[in-house]
């Protein structure tokens, strides 16, 4: 009975971990990305992009210390996942915790190119040489190159955290379900900017139907464990 107990209180307590981590992830992440990213980073112009990063290098550093906490809340979810899907099917839910921890690992070399470009917009010159913007734009774009290698191995996690929820769990099963199509949904999308840049027509596309399911999938998920994920009602069957 008192073992019984703990597993469930352990469990309560790796679900609240879990929807914390990701609702601070998509912070981070809208910060990060779509806010400081975006803003600083134009895409085929170097020359402006160096010049963007140099004047707000400190917006820049602070993109770099989003990315830093979504990396140690991706490892964090991958232990709290874990935990609370081992009672459903253990082996599947250790694939998936590894899966996850493999692209936390990718994630962290992408991060690598953000320093890199920090450290050479800080120690450039006030006169800009027509190398440094193009050495930059390299490690920018090795970032995104990376990261979406990443993002392959992030879909697979997604799939099968949404396969054991759907199959083995009481969520609710449209979380599961959009779980499994943006698992799917980031393998697509980020195997074709990998394999496929060319095809820019059919990337543009892949994502307008996925972004939803990719958006609300896992946000929904980390909401159900933030409330309701890890107690009795939430078991496995």
């Amino acid at each position: 009975m008192i073992t019984a107990t703990k597993t469930q209180t352990d469990q309560r307590r790796a679900a609240l971990t879990a929807g914390l981590s990701l609702i601070i992830m998509t912070l981070a992440s809208f910060f990060s990305y779509g806010y400081v990213h975006a803003s600083l980073v134009v895409q085929g112009d170097a020359s402006t992009t160096f010049q963007n990063i140099q004047s707000s290098h400190s917006l820049f550093q602070a993109e770099i210390f989003g990315w830093v906490v979504i990396l140690i809340c991706d490892i964090v979810v991958a232990w709290a996942f874990y935990t609370v899907m081992k009672p459903a099917h253990q082996k599947l839910s250790l694939l998936a915790a590894w899966f996850r921890l493999i692209y936390s690992a990718i994630l962290g070399t992408a991060i690598l190119n953000l320093l890199f470009m920090s450290l050479l917009t800080r120690t450039a010159s006030s006169q800009i040489s027509e190398q440094l913007p193009t050495q930059g734009m390299l490690y920018l774009n090795a970032f995104e190159s990376i990261w979406s290698i990443g993002l392959i191995t992030f879909g697979i996690h997604l799939a099968v955290v949404g396969y054991v929820a759907l199959r083995f769990t009481h969520s609710p099963k449209i979380i599961s379900i959009l779980l499994i199509i943006a698992g799917v949904g980031y393998m697509f999308i980020h195997s074709c900017n990998v394999f496929l840049p060319q095809y820019e027509g059919m990337i543009a596309v892949l994502i307008y139907i996925f972004t939803v399911p990719m958006i609300v999938g896992e946000l929904g998920f980390g909401l159900w464990l933030l409330f309701k994920g890890g107690k009795p009602s939430s078991a496995a069957v």
